[in-house]
């Protein structure tokens, strides 16, 4: 059984949306709040970041994986995650940098990681 509930995100502080992505097609599965932030249009184009930090990992001849990708904008953080059982697929966030515990928002994101099963 799939389990693709994303909702407890939105329990983060300084949360503004999240989506659940599979990085071979770049479509969206599941997603949480967004406000002004496309979703849809994030989730795409940050399956190229994915892509093109997993080739780097292997030009470079590193045998490890991704934990997560922090991208620290202006205004806000944006934090990708692909599943430890399914690396293909990840879960973003974008949070309000004013507000949000980049600490915390990432043990959430981990624990709500657990639920999930693709």
């Amino acid at each position: 059984m799939s389990s693709t509930d994303i909702s407890k995100l939105n329990e983060i502080t300084g949360f503004i949306g999240a989506c659940l992505v599979d990085s071979e097609t770049g479509l969206m599965m599941a997603s949480e709040g967004g406000g002004g932030l496309d979703l849809e249009a994030a989730g795409a184009a940050n399956t190229e970041v994915v892509k093109a930090k997993l080739s780097a990992i292997e030009m470079l001849g590193l045998k490890d994986s991704i934990d997560d990708i922090l991208i620290t904008l202006g205004k806000q953080f944006h934090l990708i995650r692909p599943l430890e059982q399914n690396p293909t697929v990840f879960v973003y966030v974008a949070l309000d940098k004013k507000a949000a515990n980049l600490g915390m928002a990432r043990v959430q994101v981990k624990s709500v990681e657990k639920t999930l099963s693709i």
